[in-house]
């Protein structure tokens, strides 16, 4: 990364427990150099062990990644540059309105049969992640399945974690695939209003729809990550994490650029 999108993050990463009396050993390698290896192992798709010898060892990459994970410090992370990064466009920092949608990708061969289905709509076989995004785009929440997972099944509980974590969010766009039963349990349990974006019938072809092409082109974003082309990942949890770390990549260069106010 560049030395002012290292200036921009460096205040918001999480503080080492080391450097708070809470016990544990300094890390071997900074913050910096192990950022930038995730970041390109993610934005080039390589497996762990193609790390280029630039880069500490693949092996404590990964144990840097691991810890993240399952501390849930790349979530921590990822949420307060978000709010900077609203709040650098001259938007608050927590939403009050999202957009909800799927994305069905082919898995690797490594990935179990427990965590992979067939989507029967999308005509593909592997996984589904499913994202909850703000008006401008960015992530706020991830839930990754097997694509044979239905979207209002998996939107009920990826909605129950997003409103208990932003109440100010009120409302979210969703497309026809989230009609029934989840409008209403939205409404009474949530207190969130779905509201559906449907495609005309009496429109052909390529159409861009209201509300919706936001998370299209959150999507489109995430695919340009080699690492998210397909799911590599063992587990579910890890391909969340990589998809957290590529909008932590697109957020930090955008904190980076210069911001030019309408004149």
């Amino acid at each position: 990364m560049t030395d002012a999108e290292w200036a921009a993050i460096r205040p918001l990463l999480p503080v080492p427990g080391w450097m708070c009396g809470r016990g544990g050993r300094p890390e071997g390698y900074c913050h910096r150099t192990m950022l930038d290896a995730v970041r390109y192992l993610v934005d080039n798709g390589i497996k762990w062990r193609a790390m280029p010898t630039d880069f500490p060892p693949w092996d404590r990459v990964y144990a840097f990644f691991r810890r993240w994970r399952e501390n849930g410090l790349v979530t921590e992370f990822h949420d307060r540059l978000r709010g900077r990064v609203r709040e650098h466009l001259g938007r608050d920092a927590e939403p009050t309105a999202a957009v909800i949608d799927s994305q069905s990708v082919k898995a690797d061969a490594v990935v179990g049969s427990d965590s992979r289905g067939f989507d029967g709509g999308k005509l593909t076989g592997g996984r589904k992640r499913h994202v909850v995004v703000d008006t401008l785009g960015l992530l706020l929440a991830v839930m990754v399945t097997g694509a044979d997972v239905g979207d209002r099944s998996a939107a009920q509980a990826l909605l129950a974690r997003v409103a208990d974590a932003r109440p100010r969010l009120a409302l979210v766009w969703a497309d026809g695939g989230y009609t029934g039963s989840l409008v209403e349990y939205c409404l009474t349990a949530l207190a969130l209003v779905v509201a559906i974006v449907k495609r005309s019938d009496a429109v052909k072809g390529f159409v861009v729809l209201p509300k919706r092409w936001i998370v299209e082109r959150s999507f489109a974003h995430l695919v340009q990550s080699r690492r998210l082309v397909r799911d590599f990942e063992r587990r579910t949890t890890s391909a969340e994490a990589m998809v957290y770390w590529s909008m932590i990549q697109l957020m930090t260069r955008r904190l980076a650029r210069p911001h030019r106010g309408r004149g």
